[in-house]
């Protein structure tokens, strides 16, 4: 569903991710806060030169202060600097600096490493990473065969790091954005250093931060004619709920009453006890505070999206189908909406739905080929209707998503005998055997 998801109170403290995997670490989707995000950064992405729809950025479910960048136009933000963060700007500067990284080519030392690996096990590593800091064990994650180092995975020297500096000025500058939120980030890390002693923060471990790299941004705030251009309000309204959504999916209920206690009438507010009653569970008054926000904002996709999930998640199915299609219908373009309303219309055992949730899956998995739930629902819906050879296709692309070659190269090869000789279902299928037997030789050597 939003994909932060909970599905029962004696689940309400684990984020599940996709078909219901539980998560103590790894990355986050959601279609509102990647919404937020990629506003943010856009245009960051556009004055670095680079092409804005192909760098990725994947929130990674950790609550420590971290951003980096890897495996190439990559961008990894932690889920605590996003509700850590105290405005966009400052949200935006770290991810200005992170730019400047993939910009200056920084990567290039890491391409041998970094070959086969995956977004998944990139994730993996990061999240290893961290319970091995929990443990002392300081930076000792592994990258599957290689056997890279977490710290030399990520980190960068000093001269790079102010080379990603100079270059996250310019792209503030060129956005006439203010670099004063990246200042502020640097001071609340030398802040942390200062106060443990040691480098605990993982940005501190990867991302030397000097004295020196400090006073220079200082002094571009000092001097720039942008730094003092504030927030557009409506990005300071979005940031505001953000937070309150991460903050009452990754707290328990409680923790997020009273942190948004009912004298906060924000739009922020109301959501984030609308979620804590949700994951109460409280159905009713949960979704009676989704109604007062979509009375208030009756074109918001994300509004209806929420009220859909509450239904879903509390064995209200066809209940759900409404609000799902309104925010479809409201955001079309937005895929994760798309995946999400097919899942339900599988889940509503309807077998006229099965044709809708098809066109939605095949819709959304053109802008989410790497989703695996996404080709999960699809080959579901493909195998109720009754076609085993795209089911097939379906699952072996999945399992492509999941890294799994040896069953993608099964699956495709099964695929291939069932559909048209020629068609580009089974040329698909003939091109998924070939890339799993090339990555199942490279895996052997």
């Amino acid at each position: 569903m939003s994909i932060i998801r909970c599905f029962l109170a004696a689940f309400a403290a684990t984020l599940l991710l996709g078909c219901g995997t539980a998560l103590a670490q790894g990355d986050i989707r959601d279609a509102e806060i990647e919404s937020t995000l990629r506003l943010y950064y856009t245009p960051i992405f556009k004055a670095a030169g680079l092409d804005a729809s192909a760098v990725h950025v994947y929130i990674i479910n950790d609550p420590q202060l971290n951003s980096f960048v890897a495996g190439g136009q990559n961008v990894f933000i932690n889920t605590g600097t996003i509700t850590r963060s105290e405005t966009p700007n400052q949200l935006v500067g770290i991810v200005a600096h992170e730019t400047g990284h993939i910009a200056g080519g920084h990567l290039i030392r890491t391409e041998e490493a970094l070959r086969n690996a995956s977004i998944e096990s990139i994730i993996a590593l990061v999240a290893g990473a961290a319970a091995g800091a929990a443990g002392h064990n300081m930076g000792m994650g592994t990258l599957g065969a290689e056997g890279v180092g977490t710290r030399s995975f990520l980190a960068f020297s000093v001269a790079q790091e102010a080379t990603a500096d100079q270059a996250a000025l310019n792209f503030l500058d060129k956005t006439h954005q203010s670099a004063r939120g990246l200042l502020q980030f640097f001071q609340i890390l030398q802040g942390t250093e200062l106060l443990t002693g040691i480098r605990e923060t993982p940005y501190l471990r990867t991302h030397p931060l000097t004295s020196q790299r400090v006073d220079y941004i200082r002094n571009h705030v000092e001097h720039s004619p942008y730094s003092d251009v504030p927030d557009p309000p409506e990005w300071v309204e979005l940031h505001k709920r953000m937070k309150a959504k991460l903050i009452s999916f990754l707290n328990a209920p409680s923790v997020t009453l009273r942190q948004y206690p009912p004298s906060d009438t924000s739009i922020a507010g109301r959501y984030a006890r609308a979620i804590a009653n949700y994951r109460i569970p409280d159905l009713k008054k949960a979704v009676d505070l989704m109604d007062g926000l979509i009375k208030d904002e009756p074109k918001n996709p994300f509004f209806y999206e929420m009220k859909g999930q509450m239904l879903f998640e509390n064995g209200h199915v066809k209940d759900a189908l409404g609000p799902y299609r309104e925010a479809v219908r409201l955001s079309p373009d937005i895929a994760l909406l798309k995946v999400e309303l097919g899942q339900v219309e599988i889940e509503t055992e309807d077998p006229t739905l099965l044709k809708d949730a098809i066109t939605h899956l095949r819709s959304a998995v053109v802008y989410e080929n790497r989703n695996p739930d996404a080709w999960h629902f699809l080959g579901v819906a493909y195998g109720k209707s009754g076609d085993e050879g795209n089911a097939l296709l379906a699952l072996a692309e999945e399992s492509m998503a999941n890294g799994n070659a040896k069953a993608a190269r099964s699956q495709a090869d099964r695929a291939s005998h069932l559909l048209p000789f020629g068609s580009p279902a089974q040329l698909r299928a003939e091109d998924i055997k070939f890339e799993a037997e090339h990555a199942i030789k490279k895996d052997n050597k």
